[in-house]
């Protein structure tokens, strides 16, 4: 999926689950750019495209280790004993881009080393992506005001 689904969906997350959780402001923040990196492994992609990442990129193929489960939860480990109070976004921002990564046609390998795969008939880019987005962006709205106005 492209970064504005992705970000359309993790800004739902972080809505939806904002009125549960202390730290707002910083909730909010690691939700969206959880959202965006297990995009790093792309250079085609805007998380991607900065220098930092290409040594990653070189290691790495795209909808490789980096979009599974099982690196979500390593990190997810790492910071709940490192800095608890971004474990929950965290996995909440990149397990729904994982998620939602599950439906395209590449799909997802959720559990490596096992080989198994989530595959769906979504294609990046497509209308079907486009009526997502713009499901999300509703369902944004819907939130947005619901904990604002």
């Amino acid at each position: 999926m492209l970064r504005r689904t992705h970000l359309a969906i993790g800004i739902g997350i972080a809505l939806y689950f904002l009125p549960h959780v202390t730290n707002k402001l910083l909730f909010i923040p690691i939700v969206l750019i959880a959202s965006l990196l297990p995009d790093v492994d792309s250079i085609t992609s805007s998380a991607g495209s900065w220098r930092f990442f290409r040594p990653i990129q070189m290691m790495v193929n795209h909808r490789g280790f980096f979009h599974s489960y099982t690196f979500c939860i390593i990190v997810t480990i790492l910071l709940t004993f490192l800095y608890p109070i971004s474990a929950l976004p965290f996995f909440l921002g990149y397990s729904f881009h994982l998620l939602a990564d599950s439906f395209t046609v590449q799909g997802i390998k959720p559990f490596p080393p096992f080989k198994a795969e989530s595959k769906g008939p979504i294609r990046t880019g497509s209308k079907v992506e486009q009526g997502i987005l713009l499901t999300f962006i509703m369902i944004d709205v819907v939130l947005f005001i619901r904990i604002f106005v």
